[in-house]
């Protein structure tokens, strides 16, 4: 499994620093071209809400990428979390692996 130290770059500090502060735009701006409550731009932002399929096709939309590029941000940032959080790590460690079970020969069909 692929382990990194370094903390990626949330899907906030994407949106805020390499997309509304270089375009000059606010959350609001934001929220109106998108049709999305100024609420749900502000928690993307502030890293209180995670993106979702629905919410990668809109933002794909207003800034011309492709949704696969917000939706593995945020694929980073909860792989990351789930690896770096201990408690989140010991209970991913518990899982094992499904061994199949042996059955005894079925009768051919008649």
């Amino acid at each position: 499994m692929f382990t990194t130290a370094r903390k990626p770059d949330s899907v906030g500090q994407i949106l805020k620093e390499e997309f509304l502060g270089p375009l000059g735009l606010t959350q609001g701006d934001l929220a109106d071209a998108t049709g999305l409550p100024r609420k749900h731009i502000n928690e993307l932002c502030n890293d209180r809400r995670a993106v979702t399929v629905d919410t990668a096709f809109i933002l794909a939309e207003a800034f011309g990428t492709s949704e696969g590029f917000w939706l593995n941000l945020q694929a980073m940032s909860d792989r990351w979390g789930a690896l770096n959080d201990p408690q989140r790590a010991a209970r991913i460690a518990r899982a094992r692996p499904i061994r199949r079970r042996e059955t005894a020969p079925s009768e051919p069909h008649a």
